[in-house]
Order: C-alpha cells, then structure tokens, then sequence
C-alpha cells in the first residue's frame, strides 16, 4: 500500500521536540515502511530537512504558518492508497478534495469533536468523507459517537503504544545499571522516588503531588518526588503556574526536584530510577502516553479516573485508579501505601510490564492499524 501520514500543525515528526501523536505516527510509520510506501507530512523544524528520505519513509515539512495550504498542494495528483489524518477533523473536506481517490482514516488523540470545537454540520461531514475513525481509548470514541451517532460504524479503538526496548525495569540488568548510575548522578541514592513525566499544566494535575507533599514525608523522610517536564513541549520558558510549582517545591528542596524538558529518547532512563510513577490527572485526559511509559518500565502506576487513563489499569494488579482526583490526600495516601510496601511495588510492575508486552507494543499499533487501511483499500476496491 500507498500510505500518506498527516501530522497537527505544533510539532514535527520526527518526534525532537516530543508530543504523542509525533511519537505515534514515528514509531507506527518506521514499522509499516519496511512492506509498504510511507509518507510523513509534518510541519517544518530548523533542525531537520524540508525533505528527506529515513528509514524508509519519506519526509515532506510544511511551513507552519501555510500548512493546509501546503498539504493541499502536496496532496493533488498523488496517488496514496490511505491517508491517515490526526486529529483535525475539519481539514478533512478541503483534504479530501484534493485527493478525491484516496481512502482517509482519522485518528482522534483528543476531545476534537466535542462542542466548541466543531460546528455540528462540519462532523457530519467529515464523518461522510473518511472511510474510518480511530480512537486512542473508549472514552474519546464516546465523546465521538454520543453527539455524532452516524459515527459508531467507523469508529474504532486502537490503544497506542511504547517502544518496548528502550524501556528497563529495576529487576533487568541494565535497569539496575541505569538506576545506580541515574540515583548517583542526581544524589538520589537511599531515595524513595515517585515520578511524575508531562508538561507542568495546571490540568495535568503536578500542584497536587506537592501539595500531597507534607503527608507523605511525615511518613517517608527519604521521599523524592521529581518533575520531568516543562510548560510546554521543549521550551523552559516559565509562566506563572510552573512559577508556583517551583515556589511550593523550593519550600521541601530536599524532596522536590525540577528536570524540565527531557528529549524523548532520554526519558526511559527516569522511569528506570524511580519506584512509583503518578498521573495526577485533573482534566478528562484521552489516555496519556505516559501509563505505557510506565507499565514498559515496570513501574506500579498512580493515576486518576479522568477520562480514557483508566481503561489501562486492572485496579490493584499493574495501578491505583484515584477516584477524588484533586483531594492531595489520595495521592499521599496511594504513595504511602506502595512506598511502604516493596513485593506490591513489584508485583505491580512485573504485571505493568507483562501487560506492555502483550497489548502495548508498537507492532500491535501498526498491526491494528494496518488491518483498518487493509479493510478500507478493500472498500476502495469494490466501489
């Protein structure tokens, strides 16, 4: 097959300055070039071509601020088999248009259909035009198919995933030597570690873990809690909420540490380090990459019953569902619990990282994927 891939407007791909969707259509494309033809579109990056060859896959960056207008024009007189779109469900009419013979699948990574988003008329229209609906969980294709009921036959779940290698637990090898060598580097040795990993926004929820803080050093003097992130996707630059971050943690610097941005190839080796990792989510998150980042590490997971993250969590066997998601004494209490309790922190991580291996991995994202384009060039061919 012929497969172009469409990444949003905020990042490139491939994923040097992080994001979700850019670490899915990376990781998902490298495997579908080694049999098919891939092409990436994505938005311009100083640090990488406007167009190379890598891997095997094609790379064509667009101007950001023409981006539309670009694909537009990149799009006309090629002949892909599907088009697989993330998360702008309202390019697709102008998409469709220049492409006429092309199958378009559209995955969903976020709420894109809800009201404020999308006029009622441009979904159902978009729903007419693509061939089929991915979904990163259950709860984003129900926000789909509650208001836009003609959508529940396209619609499908397709839960992304991690790369399984790069991603250590303390009981291998080299996750014990990665963690020695992480704990000696920070001064962390002796620490008990509960990690938190995404951008420090007020919806992800980090005000709460601090806040938590007090309780959980009461009972664990040698807690640490460590921040991997930033305001936004590789940019330090503070604003007033990660400034109040930063004044709570200066309060308990002995417990509280700041990484900022990490480059996404850097990241497994603080999952390694850690020995709980949190999701203190606030908003009704789609499902957070983050859960397969931890379950691949081997990590128990401590995280809120928002939106898609649950569907992730055996309660009890690989996590902790918190249901009073914005009270800091769940979290203190959760923590306290697996800090107190090594063979649960254990139990739980060797069935996060089992679960990974058997649901999780990037060949069954792009197998699962692979399966929707092959059902709809088969439509393509009858009609």
């Amino acid at each position: 097959m012929n497969i172009a891939f469409i990444a949003t407007e905020k990042l490139p791909v491939p994923a040097i300055r992080g994001g979700a969707i850019q670490i899915y259509l990376q990781s998902t494309a490298e495997i579908m070039a080694k049999r098919h033809r891939v092409t990436i579109f994505s938005i311009k990056d100083p640090d990488l071509d406007d167009r190379e060859t890598a891997q095997g896959i094609q790379y064509i960056r667009i101007d950001a601020d023409r981006y539309v207008e670009g694909l537009i024009n990149e799009l006309k007189g090629k002949n892909f088999d599907v088009i697989h779109l993330c998360n702008r469900p309202t390019w697709i009419e102008a998409l469709k248009k220049a492409a006429p013979n092309s199958q378009f699948v559209l995955s969903v990574h976020n709420e894109m259909f809800s009201e404020g988003k999308i006029m009622k008329q441009d979904g159902e229209r978009c729903i007419q035009a693509v061939s089929k609906i991915v979904t990163v969980s259950d709860y984003i294709g129900k926000t789909i198919t509650d208001v836009f009921p003609s959508a529940r036959s396209k619609t499908k779940t397709v839960y992304s995933g991690v790369d399984l290698d790069t991603y250590h637990p303390i009981w291998t090898g080299e996750g014990k030597t990665i963690r020695k060598k992480m704990r000696e580097e920070a001064e962390l040795e002796g620490k008990k570690i509960a990690l938190f990993v995404g951008r420090l926004s007020k919806v992800k929820g980090p005000h709460l873990l601090l806040q938590a803080l007090p309780e959980i050093i009461q009972k664990h003097p040698d807690a640490m809690l460590v921040f991997v992130g930033s305001r936004w996707f590789g940019d330090d630059k503070t604003n007033n909420y990660v400034k109040h971050l930063y004044t709570l943690g200066a309060m308990y610097q002995k417990h509280v540490t700041f990484i900022k941005f990490v480059k996404p190839q850097d990241i497994p080796r603080f999952y390694s380090m850690s020995d709980v990792f949190v999701c203190p989510s606030q908003w009704s998150e789609p499902l957070a990459r983050v859960h397969y980042e931890a379950m691949a590490a081997g990590l128990p997971i401590i995280t809120t019953n928002r939106g898609g993250n649950p569907e992730v969590i055996e309660k009890g066997k690989n996590g902790v569902v918190i249901d009073r998601f914005d009270d800091p004494h769940e979290y203190a209490h959760a923590i306290h619990a697996l800090f107190n309790d090594g063979n649960k922190r254990e139990s739980m991580g060797r069935n996060g990282r089992r679960m990974a291996e058997q649901k999780y991995g990037w060949q069954r994202v792009a197998g699962d994927l692979l399966r929707v384009y092959e059902s709809v060039s088969f439509e393509r061919g009858r009609t």
